[in-house]
């Protein structure tokens, strides 16, 4: 996972190399491709099983590549689809159980509309929103709960970034999300709804064509 004093000096850094690099304006009709690293850190909670009413779970952080596609539609607006490599993440047991009871992966394909406010500058700050569709596949239950599945989700999502021109090819990014994700757990010991609404950091570099 990335640490937040990392992610301040990358972007700094960038942001002065940005300053002082030739700029790499967008415009209407341009497409910016982006990829790198992501982190996925839930904002969770959940209810208690329905066979195990003392017994909670809770979602751990995964890391995975990202790429993400933008189309600008105007000079200040785009269109952005973001894909990403399976994120895995282990499922504890809270409450009267504890430690590590199941593992899981999950693509969450992502539609946002953007507005980008400085397309001409070297720094572009963007703001975006949209839908968010999010698989769950390969569970693995580890420990007491012998079975487990989770119901794939719709939900809403934000974002802020910031892209940082490096010369006149390429430029750096950095993106936090906000996601909605909400799930239905099932395994032996019954069914649990499960909120995970995580922030997702990314960054990475891009180029446009």
């Amino acid at each position: 996972m990335f640490s937040k004093k990392k992610i301040y000096r990358v972007l700094l850094g960038a942001i002065v190399i940005g300053l002082s690099s030739q700029t790499l304006a967008v415009s209407k009709g341009d497409w910016l491709v982006r990829f790198g690293g992501a982190s996925v850190n839930p904002n969770d909670s959940s209810g208690t099983l329905s066979l195990a009413p003392t017994v909670g779970v809770a979602v751990d952080s995964g890391v995975a590549a990202f790429a993400n596609v933008s189309y600008m539609i105007r000079d200040n607006i785009a269109l952005e689809l973001l894909a990403a490599t399976p994120f895995s993440h282990d499922i504890s047991a809270t409450g009267a159980l504890s430690g590590k009871i199941a593992e899981v992966k999950h693509l969450p394909p992502t539609f946002s509309v953007q507005y980008h406010f400085a397309p001409k500058s070297n720094v572009r700050p963007y703001v975006g929103g949209g839908i968010n569709y999010t698989t769950f596949f390969s569970e693995k239950a580890t420990a007491v709960i012998t079975s487990i599945s989770l119901d794939d989700s719709w939900g809403l999502a934000a974002q802020a970034g910031v892209d940082v021109d490096i010369n006149q090819n390429w430029f750096f990014n950095a993106d936090l999300r906000y996601i909605d994700i909400e799930t239905t757990a099932t395994t032996n010991l019954g069914t649990v709804d499960v909120t995970i609404d995580p922030w997702v950091l990314s960054v990475g570099v891009g180029t446009t064509f």
